[in-house]
């Protein structure tokens, strides 16, 4: 249900379990895991999904047993985020709960129009992840976090964009030849250089 493939240094995860708009298990977290942290060989790295729905978040089920405040989301954004790699965030569709902390620990975010965005942790009763509310308010504020984390409110990619939340929104047959136009100076780059780059942005 993760597919990874490996291209001349580009990585590229898929989230493969559309029938349940690729809500996430334990294994799957696990594998992202695996994945995010063996990725210091990339030399970039574009994160996406099949179908309709980047991801659902986490599997109800699996939710209510326990995976809602599983540590594994944190492990998973902070493998992203530590990267020295370039890594690409290529939204398939619409991104909600703990999928979020994977997408915001990317370095850029690009999104299909249909994509909607939303964190309802307060009325599932959870806390998000540490991380999570940190990144999102370094990219388009409290405020609007608050109205994400704690109104509750669904954006859309249009707005998504004017917060600062993605940086690009795109027509679908543009999603994944837009992330390799994005990567490709990364691909063809001394990784040395574009990890010092990297050092450099906050």
């Amino acid at each position: 249900m993760i597919e990874l493939t490996q291209d001349d240094g580009l990585w590229t995860v898929t989230l493969n379990n559309p029938e349940k708009a690729n809500a996430l298990t334990s294994a799957m977290l696990g594998e992202l895991v695996r994945i995010a942290e063996a990725a210091t060989e990339a030399r970039a790295l574009i994160l996406t999904g099949a179908g309709r729905v980047f991801s659902a978040g986490a599997d109800l089920e699996e939710a209510r047993a326990g995976l809602a405040t599983s540590n594994l989301w944190e492990q998973l954004s902070s493998a992203i985020a530590a990267l020295p790699c370039l890594t690409v965030a290529a939204l398939n569709g619409t991104l909600a709960g703990g999928a979020n902390g994977m997408v915001l620990a990317c370095d850029l975010r690009i999104a299909v129009q249909s994509a909607k965005f939303f964190y309802p942790v307060m009325k599932l009763g959870f806390l998000p992840q540490p991380s999570d509310p940190k990144r999102m308010a370094a990219l388009i504020g409290p405020s609007r976090t608050k109205m994400i984390l704690m109104a509750g409110q669904k954006i859309s990619a249009v707005e998504a964009y004017s917060f600062g939340l993605v940086d690009r929104v795109v027509e679908p047959d543009q999603l994944m030849p837009t992330a390799h136009e994005l990567v490709a100076d990364s691909l063809s780059a001394d990784p040395s250089i574009a990890a010092g780059i990297a050092g450099l942005c906050p």
